[in-house]
């Protein structure tokens, strides 16, 4: 019997175990990938947004400004990169600059701070390959970048230290009502617990809808990204949006935490909530609108585009049956974060799209709330508040260089030469708390695969060590899922 199961492995669902690894629980993690953030959170701009955008007086609202000033301190307890590097949203039309001026006044009614409208000359100082095309801006200081896999694996691990038992390729198939709680039944394991916290991101109202008779949906929608090499990560050094629209914040242009520049996302609304394939549609369409906010951005330096789902909720679980942002209709859309009506202790986190990810600390306190008033926990006297990260060997000062050297001198060997990653980060990937076992939690973890070569280098030496540090043979290592092989097994190993 487990006091609380949480489904899904995404940032929302680590900060709740987080959150609640401070009390006395017995906290089960259930992941259907092999790895956390193998969903939604993997896919993902990385951007801390202020909070000018959400309406007031929404849950989203409140989450975003509580979520966005608590991540730079969570960024040096659990040591993932964050940089306060201010947004810009770009206003094209003189006719439009009164909508800047409505933003400004949301952003500051839902308490964000230091916002200011800049008129052309001020944008054009400030961002100087942003003035091209717009007349205006708002700029919000306090906006930031953050490393979305970093965020959820420090999440992830400092929960695990703290107690939290994660289980993987563990996809829930169906949940039932108990006399003490709920039986959740896996592929292999039947589990019990007296409290359900569903974060199963586009899966969300699938699990929701396993117990609560008024019924959920969720569409995902797609969003397409760009992303480019580190020769020209500094083209920007600010956040750049577009006026949001229905159906979001438009395209984006920004540095990344780790030097690079990425664009899009596109928003298209689909019925595959697997559906992460890109399209000359989608690039194409993220080509031209990043030109609009930065002309010239060379088209030769992407080096790779990608896809992520968003959970968007477009039918609420009441009476009234109320459909929310359904291919951009103007209607009131936000978080779904409370315990069903009609299934006691079975807690909804729902709907977790933009600005989820600057939401997430704040998202893990509002659901450890709720809880509490359930189960009534008592605080733990040894919580370990601190998580350290992987060091870097080509961030690190030639002292720490010479240290880690010393202790191990695989820290010497370079696998990925893109991104200087040694064969002692890949070592401490696998053997750290929820340590990689694929070649993508290695690159999420280390960022071997993740530069200018993509992985065609270093991902054989990465397989290599893989095999080796887990016992496996070669042909038994996955990029991610159980069907995703880089090679065939030999007759030899069939037969074995």
């Amino acid at each position: 019997m487990y006091d609380l199961v949480i489904i899904g492995a995404g940032v929302s669902g680590c900060a709740i175990a987080r959150e609640l690894s401070r009390f006395h629980l017995k906290i089960l993690v259930l992941e259907k990938a092999p790895d956390v953030c193998e969903g939604t959170s993997k896919a993902n701009s990385g951007i801390v947004h202020a909070g000018y955008d959400a309406k007031p007086g929404t849950l989203k609202a409140r989450l975003n400004l509580a979520g966005s000033l608590k991540m730079e301190k969570l960024s040096k307890e659990l040591d993932f990169p964050y940089k306060r590097n201010g947004s810009i949203v770009l206003c094209f039309e003189e006719k439009d600059k009164e909508k800047l001026e409505e933003l400004k006044a949301r952003g500051e009614e839902n308490g964000v701070k230091d916002l200011r409208i800049l008129d052309k000359e001020e944008l054009c100082k400030l961002e100087p390959a942003a003035g091209e095309n717009a007349v205006a801006a708002l700029y919000a200081p306090t906006g930031a970048i953050v490393c979305p896999f970093g965020l959820t694996i420090a999440l992830a691990e400092n929960a695990a230290d703290n107690g939290v038992i994660f289980k993987f390729n563990a996809q829930v198939k169906e949940i039932k009502r108990h006399k003490n709680g709920y039986l959740l039944e896996t592929k292999d394991q039947i589990y019990q617990t007296k409290v359900v916290i569903n974060a199963a991101g586009v899966h969300a109202d699938e699990i929701h809808n396993m117990i609560s008779e008024r019924k959920m949906e969720i569409t995902p929608r797609k969003g397409e990204y760009l992303l480019y090499d580190k020769n020209i990560g500094s083209l920007v050094s600010h956040t750049l949006f577009q006026l949001p629209t229905a159906l979001g914040k438009g395209i984006l242009v920004t540095p990344t935490v780790h030097g690079n520049l990425l664009t899009g996302p596109t928003a298209l609304d689909g019925k595959d909530r697997e559906g992460t394939d890109t399209t000359g549609e989608g690039i194409s369409q993220v080509l031209k609108k990043a030109a609009l906010s930065v002309s010239n951005i060379p088209e030769r330096s992407v080096i790779t585009s990608f896809a992520g789902l968003r959970a968007h909720i477009t039918k609420l679980p009441d009476e009234t049956e109320t459909w929310v942002g359904v291919n951009g209709k103007e209607i009131e859309d936000d978080f779904v974060i409370s315990e069903i009506s009609d299934a006691p202790g079975f807690i909804d986190v729902a709907g977790i799209e933009s600005p989820g990810l600057s939401c997430a600390p704040a998202v893990g306190e509002y659901v450890s709330e709720i809880v509490q008033k359930l189960l009534n926990p008592s605080l733990k006297k040894n919580f370990i508040n601190n998580r350290k990260g992987i060091p870097s060997m080509s961030l690190s000062s030639d002292e720490e260089r010479h240290r880690l050297i010393q202790q191990n001198p695989a820290y010497a060997n370079v696998v990925c030469r893109c991104e200087m990653v040694t064969e002692g980060e890949i070592l401490n990937a696998i053997h750290r708390t929820l340590g990689a076992a694929t070649t993508d939690g290695i690159k999420r973890r280390t960022r071997a695969g993740m530069g200018r070569c993509q992985s065609g280098f270093c991902n054989p030496r990465v397989v290599e060590i893989l095999a080796r540090e887990l016992g496996k043979e070669e042909s038994e290592i996955r990029k991610s899922g159980e069907d995703s092989w880089y090679l065939l097994p030999s007759k030899r190993d069939q037969q074995k």
